[in-house]
Order: structure tokens, then sequence, then C-alpha cells
């Protein structure tokens, strides 16, 4: 068996093609395997399916496994057709996806290994350019999105994340049962929420059909619920709500400290007797303890209800903390 024979039986290129040569050459060493079709062969019509037979070719490379740890590249002249109903179209290649320069082995390692490491690491243990395997992922990312159905989602949570440094935003849907993001939108406007709408009918479902969404307390969000969703129940994460009430607490802690009072830590009735110490009058000293009751309050209120959500409920599976409205 000759090193061409032995090369077409591993790739199994099938009774059209074969490797016509074996090159061995260049600085690194790399490994080029010449193809070509077998001379009065027939090819399908990319758009009929009838047999046609060769109009001409164009050479056309791809980047394969490596022979060893030898960078291997397939070159090939392809054939295009001449088609008496559709003219003259170029053929697909058994061993490669229309469009791309990586054998289909060669991208089935790429997705592999995007699961396991960022793609400039990948781009390094590869040596290719990370544009290149960009346009890989894309592809099959794409093309699964495409083909997922989201009938089942009910549940969905929607927040911002920094895309890249500065002030670039996106904004991720999630479903709350499935664990899994839906998709990711450019910006995070009320448009988002519509963006996500249309998507959600693309892939056989209907914005009746979600019963909340859980988010931050964005107006834009909210407006986008309210118009896109507006038979959703609303649920605000706890994080946020905490955090607002600790903002308020804050602010009302700040303007006494300019009043002439030091709130931090104070109980009600030391914050009394100190208002009463700075001489001032009743009236005064009342409004601004019950600036501090009633903040304190609002603050206690939302931390005594995430703490009442986080326990667990006899017969009843524990849901995640949330406050709705």
């Amino acid at each position: 068996m000759t090193p061409e024979e032995l090369f077409t039986a591993a790739l199994g290129l099938g009774r059209q093609w074969r490797v016509a040569e074996c090159r061995f050459e260049g600085e690194p060493k790399r490994l080029e395997l010449r193809l070509e079709h077998v001379p009065g062969e027939h090819f399908e019509c990319p758009q009929c399916k009838a047999l046609c037979g060769v109009h001409d070719t164009l050479e056309r490379g791809w980047r394969h496994l490596n022979f060893f740890q030898y960078r291997c590249e397939l070159v090939a002249k392809v054939p295009r057709t001449w088609c008496r109903k559709d003219g003259v179209h170029q053929v697909q290649v058994p061993w490669a996806r229309e469009g791309s320069g990586f054998t289909l082995l060669m991208e089935a390692l790429v997705m592999f290994l995007s699961a396991q490491m960022p793609v400039d690491g990948m781009a390094d243990l590869l040596q290719e350019s990370d544009t290149r395997l960009w346009r890989v992922l894309i592809h099959y990312v794409e093309q699964a999105q495409a083909r997922r159905d989201w009938k089942a989602v009910r549940r969905i949570a929607v927040d911002e994340t920094s895309a890249r440094r500065g002030h670039r935003y996106v904004t991720n849907v999630l479903d709350c049962d499935g664990a899994g993001l839906l998709l990711m939108v450019e910006g995070r406007s009320s448009e988002a929420l519509g963006s996500f709408a249309q998507a959600l009918r693309e892939h056989g479902g209907d914005p009746t059909q979600i019963r909340a969404i859980a988010m931050d307390m964005s107006p834009a969000y909210l407006k986008g619920a309210a118009e896109y969703f507006p038979g959703a129940q609303i649920i605000f994460d706890k994080f946020h709500v905490m955090l607002l009430a600790g903002q308020a607490l804050e602010t009302v802690r700040r303007q006494l400290q300019q009043q002439g009072a030091r709130a931090q830590g104070l109980t009600l009735e030391l914050a009394w007797q100190r208002l009463e110490s700075e001489h001032r009058t009743p009236e005064a000293a009342t409004r601004s303890l019950f600036a501090v009751h009633q903040t304190w309050a609002s603050n206690d209120f939302a931390r005594d209800t995430a703490s009442y959500l986080r326990q667990p409920r006899s017969g009843l599976r524990r849901e995640p903390t949330s406050v709705v409205v």
C-alpha cells in the first residue's frame, strides 16, 4: 500500500475522491495532502441533486488534525458542476462544511477544546488565529440556538452585565427552571425584552406563556416587562431590595450628620437623647427621629422578609428568595 492509498483510506474519502500526492516539507515541517476527484465521476447538483458532469475546478485548502506533532492541511481542486436546470455550482466536499477553512474533524476538536479553555489559549495551542476559531464557534452556537424549543419556558430572569470595559452593556435572559441562557441582547433598554419576545415566537413560544420575571428594579426592564409581558408577575431579587434599603438608611444618616447628630450605630433611645442634648426644639428632634425610625423600619422589614423567605417550608419546594410586586 502506497502512502497515498493509506491516507485515502484513513480519511474515508469514498469512491469519488483520492489522495493524489503527499508532501512533507517546509520549515517548520508540515504535511500537505493533495486530493483529486476520480476522473469520469459525476457529482450531485447542490440545488436539485441531479448528477452532473464536471464543468471546471477551483483549488481550496483546509486545516486538518495534526499528523503526530506536525501541522496537516488538505488541498483539493474542487469541481464545479454544470446543471441544465440550475447552472454552474461548486460541489460540497465530504470532509468539510461549505465555506469553512477547517475539516469537520478539526472543527470537532475546536468545539471540544472550547469547553475546556478560553479561545486565546486554544489559538495558542492549535497555532491558529482566534478570529478563525471564533467563526467556527459562532456557526455551531447559532445552529444549536436555532434548533432550541422554548415552548416550556415559564419563568425567566433578566439582568445586565458589562460586555467589555467601559459602558457597553448586554442584557441576559435566563430560564429559571432550565438554568440556561436563552438570549443575550445588546444594551439594557426596554427593547431588550422586546427582542426576547420576538425570539420567543421564533422558537415556538409566545409571550403570554411567561408567568414570572425576576429582575432588578431597573425602570427600563419594568417598562419592557409591562409592554411585552403584561401577564407576567414581576419579582425583585432580594439583593437589590436590601441594597436600596441600605442606601436609604445611609442617606438619612448622612442628613442627620449634616444636622449635627452622629447617627452611626444609634438606637432610637440614644438618637432621641443625642437630639435633645443638641438643644434642638422638640418639633425638630421629632422630625429627625421620625426619619431615622422610618428608614430603619423599612430596612428591618426588607431584612426580615429575606430571612423569612430563606426558611424552608415543610411540603413545599424551596424557592429563590425574592420580593414580589
